[in-house]
């Protein structure tokens, strides 16, 4: 009996998942648990497994198609197993989706024909509707000779897009001297972790009416204890891992500030989970360190290495990066940012970014001295936290940050 595969679901947040690449192809033989495909969530690229053995029928999910959690990806089943197949959901599908060669000219698609049908990714349609590009000029070259994304790229960088948006418009084409040139820019298509990444900041800053406080706090004790911690530590303490830490004490202290807004009720977490902002090359990721509040600095440290060692090495786990209640992004590495207004990570109700350290002159007991003093800005959801508490809670943190050993002991 044949068995689906279907798209699963994998995060709270994880709504479509995009298909990578296949790692069996038709009429291999698969076993339970053998990895089959990769799909794209919400930045990370997870594996999905076989649901039983047998033998992969078909492959009905293309590669680089966007598809709901649930989708049909493939059917496994017995060798020389009949697969009576219709396109209603939850039922098995033998084909991509087929549209005629008007709609194609009119869309944006593909150039193989059957009969008086064509054939084309979602991502290639889109990319050709937003080009104005006639389907019927491309040579597709996926499975069957289904036009995919990177035939739109190579066509749009051969100049095709221009050439047929003049041709359609009618319009004076300039001197050559005067146009500018394909091979002065590349395209990049805005898809996979980038575009999660941006799909994630344009809702959180659509939704939250967001206030940012900003302020300078004096990092000379906390410079001082890491010093001593990092002369017999075994690895290094970093400035990131004991704000970490300070950042998980005061919101156990201040939980109000450790909550979320989800299905219109506000979320008061009890345990304190901070997520630790990490770039890489694809984009931002942010894991998770849980119980942030009740561990040692030096495990937070350990934590936050290796976390951040995974996420660059694109092997964080959705349970990594699930479960934050409050986030901090650290950019001071840079030394060029004093203060910033991070963008909330939804639903959390607040984020603190951390910008550089400067020696900056102060003045104590009526005399200007240095101090090392770095940027925090704090961003909050004025649906949840109103200014009052949001200002108390940073009170609290330029306290901890000033005297560090109250939160380290």
């Amino acid at each position: 009996m044949a068995v689906e595969i279907t798209m699963p679901k994998m995060g709270l947040s994880m709504v479509t998942g995009t298909i990578v690449k296949w790692l069996k192809q038709e009429g291999d033989a698969v076993s339970k648990g053998d990895i089959v495909l990769e799909v794209m969530t919400d930045k990370l690229t997870n594996t999905i497994d076989a649901p039983a053995d047998g033998v992969l029928l078909k492959i009905v999910a293309q590669e680089e198609e966007e598809l709901p959690i649930g989708a049909l990806l493939g059917i496994i089943g017995m060798q020389g197993e009949a697969v009576q197949a219709n396109a209603k959901a939850g039922t098995i599908a033998t084909s991509p989706p087929e549209i005629s060669i008007t709609e194609a000219r009119n869309l944006g698609t593909t150039n193989e024909v059957t009969g008086n049908r064509v054939k084309a990714s979602p991502l290639a349609r889109k990319l050709a509707k937003e080009n104005n590009i006639d389907f019927t000029q491309i040579v597709g070259t996926g499975p069957s000779g289904r036009i995919i994304r990177d035939d739109l790229i190579k066509f749009i960088a051969d100049g095709g897009a221009s050439k047929q948006v003049r041709l359609e418009q009618k319009i004076e084409v300039p001197e050559p001297d005067t146009m500018l040139e394909q091979d002065s820019f590349t395209l990049t298509p805005y898809a996979g972790m980038r575009k999660a990444v941006g799909d994630n900041m344009s809702h959180s800053w659509s939704v939250a009416p967001k206030v940012n406080y900003h302020v300078s706090a004096d990092l000379s004790a906390l410079l001082a204890l890491r010093k001593t911690i990092n002369e017999e530590a075994e690895a290094k303490i970093t400035i990131t891992d004991m704000l970490v830490k300070i950042v998980a004490v005061a919101l156990k202290r201040s939980p109000h500030i450790n909550s979320a807004l989800v299905d219109k009720n506000i979320r008061t977490y009890k345990d304190v989970h901070i997520g630790v902002a990490v770039a890489i090359n694809q984009g931002l990721v942010v894991p998770v360190v849980k119980n942030a509040d009740i561990k040692t600095i030096s495990q937070v440290s350990r934590e936050i290495k290796e976390l951040s060692l995974r996420a660059r090495d694109n092997k964080l786990s959705m349970n990594e990066m699930r479960g934050g209640t409050f986030t901090v992004t650290n950019i001071g590495t840079y030394q060029s940012v004093d203060w910033f207004t991070p963008i909330i990570n939804q639903p959390e109700a607040a984020i603190l970014g951390v910008g550089r350290t400067v020696d900056t002159p102060v003045v104590e007991n009526g005399e200007i001295v240095i101090r090392p003093m770095i940027g925090l800005s704090l961003s909050f959801d004025h649906r949840i936290i109103d200014g009052a508490p949001a200002a108390e809670f940073l009170g609290l943190l330029l306290k901890l940050i000033k005297k560090p050993y109250q939160a380290l002991i």
